[in-house]
């Protein structure tokens, strides 16, 4: 912290560290679809709840659905809003790739 008089009074200016050694590391597409795939097991997710709970913005998410949809792992469920269901093939898909990272860790 630094300090800087402001009208008299001392103000602590809080100087932000830009050590990228403090930064995690970044998420495979693998590790992404495995969080969404879990996430949407239940059929209760829905665009928002998926953003937060997987940490992503809405752009990062519309493309990772769209591909999901596409490729038959997830189902979409109409209602009042539009929630996603992982599908058998999406429940498949999951336990491979939870044996790959287990295979990798």
């Amino acid at each position: 912290m630094r300090g800087k008089n402001v009208g008299g009074t001392r103000a602590a200016i809080q100087v932000y560290n830009t050590d990228l050694r403090y930064m995690p590391p970044k998420r495979s597409k693998e590790q992404i679809i495995t969080q969404i795939l879990d996430l949407c097991k239940g059929g209760d997710a829905g665009k928002t709840k998926i953003v937060y709970q997987v940490n992503l913005n809405f752009q990062t998410v519309n493309n990772h659905l769209e591909l999901l949809l596409e490729k038959g792992l997830l189902e979409t469920i109409q209602g009042e809003k539009i929630l996603y269901k992982t599908t058998q093939r999406g429940e498949e898909a999951l336990e491979s790739l939870r044996i790959i990272k287990e295979i990798y860790s």
